[in-house]
């Protein structure tokens, strides 16, 4: 029997990047819980894991920024991409009704996106928590009977908890976009995608017109501009380091000379990776 991928992310086993980690390759797979991100990035460039997947982007909440410094700064390049629907649950231990719970455990992001929800219950308190899944975790480990937790139903069923309420979120249009992460010169899974996608982060000196001629550089191409995104640059106080993904594949004639052209432009450039561009299956 072939030994199975083990695949790092952040949280603890539950938690929506586990849910990432099978659309993206599937259920024959070991996910490997890490505390923090940057653990995540460490364990892979230490060899100890074979992929991490990484959230990047969620559509109400924004930008995972400390993920957009960590892929430059290990230079573990994205080789895939996934979304995941975050729908919230309303958590506890099996026995617990609705009326014992006097507080709600969850991460900070996820108490955030169900506002509604704690305003037509103000009887209930909010705790953060380090992680979603992680706090239906301790709920189970420490048998709470005066709480529940906010997560999703797939924390539920790994822990054995019982959902109380499920969609709790403010806004249902709420996805979060996920990185498949390999070491560098990883072999890539053959893939037949009609579409890809390419990510790179670049600089250019603060002079009028210079993020226009940069990005200029796509435009006469006629590449797609899919994203775009400023981080203060380190070191220099209010100049700006660019995080941009575009369609196309790194390595086609097109981009090719799209990214020749920018590095003549750029102070600096970093392909973060090229991937194929999710698509929803119907």
């Amino acid at each position: 029997m072939p030994k199975r991928k083990r695949v790092a992310f952040q949280g603890e086993l539950g938690a929506f990047s586990q849910l990432a980690i099978h659309q993206l390759l599937g259920d024959q797979v070991e996910p490997v819980p890490c505390q923090w991100f940057d653990i995540v990035f460490r364990t892979l460039a230490a060899g100890e894991v074979d992929a991490a997947v990484i959230p990047i982007e969620n559509t109400l909440h924004g930008s995972v920024h400390e993920n957009y410094d960590h892929l430059l700064n290990f230079g573990m390049p994205i080789v895939g991409e996934t979304q995941v629907r975050i729908s919230h649950t309303l958590i506890a231990c099996p026995g617990v009704p609705l009326r014992d719970v006097k507080t709600v455990y969850s991460h900070p992001v996820a108490l955030n996106q169900c506002m509604k929800f704690f305003r037509d219950n103000p009887q209930f308190e909010r705790a953060t928590f380090y992680d979603t899944a992680g706090s239906v975790k301790m709920l189970m480990n420490e048998n709470r009977r005066d709480a529940a937790a906010i997560a999703g139903a797939i924390a539920a069923e790994t822990y054995g908890a019982k959902i109380l309420k499920r969609n709790l979120e403010d806004d249902r249009a709420n996805f979060t976009r996920f990185f498949l992460l390999t070491p560098p010169g990883a072999r890539p899974e053959p893939t037949q995608a009609k579409q890809w996608k390419t990510s790179l982060a670049f600089t250019v000196r603060n002079s009028p017109g210079a993020l226009f001629r940069a990005l200029a550089t796509l435009a006469l191409r006629d590449i797609s501009l899919a994203k775009i995104e400023s981080r203060p640059l380190r070191g220099k106080p209010f100049e700006y380091l660019f995080y941009l993904d575009f369609l196309g594949k790194a390595d086609d004639d097109r981009s090719q000379k799209a990214l020749g052209h920018l590095a003549e432009l750029a102070d600096s450039l970093h392909v973060l990776g090229t991937y194929p561009q999710w698509e929803q299956k119907r």
